[in-house]
């Protein structure tokens, strides 16, 4: 089974928990993408790793032609119902399926750091771009990231990884995204950083994100739901509100590469 197939899976488990609650919290990163790229009316979009097409039903309201692939089904059926006249298919982002200089612009939210060569998925985007424009967006650092305490914990349920193996910070230390837009050939922008706040209203609502992403459907799996439920709960506990919900700061960066 192919490395698309197997995240495709996991990924796409819990799909309408992950489009309703948790792919929600990107949002300020693709208003803030949109405002820097001038995506508009006429101009072609690929979004790879497009989950459940929040980004391009942003994109497709501002008069843009979308398309999108993920590995997950059950995610790109969802976008196909937000994006009615979208594009959406699955596949590896490795090995895109279109021609060369399809696109004006070509994004990736959080999706290049999870690739088993992301300098090779980089050079796909850019093979795929008409005018060399391609965004490259992922989580924030480390310790400035709250969630981070969730992620070690899912992490502390699951066998170690491989050394080497791709991870949600593969790309967030300084000049990780200079240097992986250098070695694929193109040149680095300026890198940017911008505020994505976890929130949720309330304990229900925090779980049906937050047992929706991949590692969590991964823990799920290991060790059982009910185990994943309390880790989640206890590592969400000091993010509780006056209101009875959850907040917890996080950030996204992300770079615009050109050729």
């Amino acid at each position: 089974m192919g490395t698309a197939k197997i995240q495709g899976e996991i990924w796409g488990k819990r799909a309408r928990d992950w489009a309703e609650v948790q792919e929600g919290v990107a949002i300020p990163l693709y208003e803030a993408v949109l405002g820097k790229t001038a995506i508009g009316e006429g101009i072609s979009v690929l979004d790879i790793g497009c989950g459940s097409g929040i980004f391009c039903e942003m994109a497709a309201k501002r008069g843009a032609q979308v398309s999108g692939i993920d590995a997950a089904e059950s995610l790109l059926a969802i976008a196909q119902e937000r994006v009615r006249d979208g594009d959406f298919r699955t596949g590896e982002m490795e090995v895109l399926p279109y021609a060369d200089q399809t696109f004006d612009v070509v994004t990736g939210f959080s999706s290049f750091q999870f690739a088993a060569s992301p300098v090779n998925a980089l050079r796909e985007a850019s093979r795929v771009s008409r005018t060399g424009t391609v965004v490259i967006a992922v989580f924030g650092k480390r310790e400035e990231n709250e969630s981070d305490a969730y992620i070690a914990a899912l992490g502390s349920l699951l066998p170690p990884p491989p050394p080497g193996a791709p991870g949600p910070y593969a790309l967030s230390a300084d000049g990780a995204l200079e240097a992986l837009a250098t070695e694929a050939g193109m040149i680095p922008g300026i890198v940017e950083t911008v505020d994505c706040p976890w929130e949720y209203p309330d304990e229900k609502t925090a779980l049906r994100g937050l047992l929706s992403t991949g590692p969590a459907i991964r823990a799920i799996q290991h060790t059982g739901e009910e185990v994943v439920r309390d880790v989640v709960l206890n590592v969400i506990a000091p993010f509780k509100t006056d209101s009875g919900g959850y907040r917890l700061k996080n950030n996204f960066r992300y770079m615009i590469a050109k050729v």
